[in-house]
């Protein structure tokens, strides 16, 4: 299964585009997809494993990410990130993300986030919390 296909991802959010998110071009400029992504891992992250943003002991840094563009969307459109976890490591996971327009099938653009966890105190590597990795193995492609 391609990583531009909805049926590849296991969880959905939608995301409100924005006037601002136009470019002069008239659709989501590059760099707002990061954003995109960026949303989406942090809310599956805090709804889903329990991270606390502000208070937590244990944060999450962005080490590394991609994407490739396959069609234009532009604001009003209804878009939706597709997640799944490709790789689940000791500290770090590997998230690929699919931004669809609401209801299609295909990847308007698709790409991945790398996050490292760390203690927020000292921003050393730390291992990721069984209960943690417990919610991220229910979307991993393959058994980690």
């Amino acid at each position: 299964m391609e990583k531009t296909e909805r049926a590849y991802y296991h969880r959905f959010y939608p995301i409100t585009t924005r006037w601002m998110d136009n470019d002069i071009y008239g659709h989501v400029n590059n760099v707002t997809y990061y954003s995109y992504f960026d949303s989406a891992a942090n809310r599956f992250l805090i709804e889903e494993c329990g991270l606390d943003i502000h208070k937590g002991e244990i944060i999450g840094f962005v080490v590394s990410s991609g994407c490739d563009y396959h069609a234009p969307v532009a604001y009003p459109e209804k878009l939706e990130a597709g997640l799944a976890i490709e790789k689940l490591g000791n500290s770090s996971v590997r998230y690929n993300i699919g931004i669809f327009k609401e209801g299609e099938d295909r990847a308007a653009a698709s790409g991945f986030f790398v996050h490292v966890f760390v203690t927020r105190k000292d921003q050393k590597a730390t291992a990721i919390s069984e209960a943690t990795r417990e919610a991220m193995r229910a979307i991993c492609l393959a058994a980690p």
